[in-house]
């Protein structure tokens, strides 16, 4: 399908740079593109790809991306998830997962709690303002993690649930962490999506919010 090859440009909302990114794009999903500004960490390529293939959708780096569509907001009592395949490991380590009480995802003064796993079978959880980011729980190894196999694929299943005042992390069926709404976790109702570090290959599926 030569429409799939087409590109276009989408201006990065960080350090306003334009950034190739790849056509069928899922309908109605924003990309928020964040390339590397470490000299040390630099992405592998400028291009990241982002299309819809089968019943979800697949992104490529390139840089880092925050993805969302303005339909897909939580509030109140909610449960968010995702199934995640890494269909390579990167040179080192980087993360990818969900994000939840987003806001402002287009702008400087973003805002979101994002949950992500790792090749190396941590998982984290940050709270994002802007361009800082505080942990809530700083990168921890948790057998629930599934690292990549001898095919260097992993597939791992990630939910969060909000119910009352508790917010419940779970990789695979299993609870990993557990926070109260406070402080930093207090703002969870807002838009969700997907975030993805640079270098990573990552199918993701099973998509939702209910």
């Amino acid at each position: 399908d030569s429409a799939m090859l087409q590109r276009f440009l989408l201006t990065a909302f960080v350090g306003l740079l334009a950034v190739p990114v790849a056509a069928q794009a899922p309908d109605g999903w924003m990309v928020r593109v964040d390339r590397s500004q470490n000299a040390q960490d630099p992405d592998d390529t400028e291009n990241l790809s982002f299309m819809t293939m089968g019943a979800g959708f697949h992104v490529t780096g390139g840089p880092a991306g925050t993805f969302w569509n303005d339909a897909n907001t939580g509030s109140g009592d909610f449960t968010l998830s995702g199934n995640f395949r890494l269909m390579k490991p990167s040179g080192h380590t980087n993360y990818y997962g969900l994000i939840f009480g987003g806001s402002n995802l287009g702008a400087a003064n973003q805002t979101y709690i994002y949950f992500l796993v790792g090749q190396n079978g941590n998982y984290l959880v940050k709270h994002r303002v802007g361009d800082e980011v505080h942990d809530i729980q700083a990168s921890t190894a948790h057998a629930a993690v599934n690292q990549p196999g001898a095919d260097g694929q992993s597939t791992n299943e990630l939910e969060v649930r909000v119910a009352g005042n508790t917010i419940s992390y779970i990789v695979n069926g299993q609870v990993v962490q557990t926070t109260p709404k406070t402080g930093m976790s207090s703002m969870t109702d807002g838009l969700a999506g997907i975030r993805i570090n640079h270098q990573l290959d990552v199918h993701v599926d099973n998509f939702e919010i209910q």
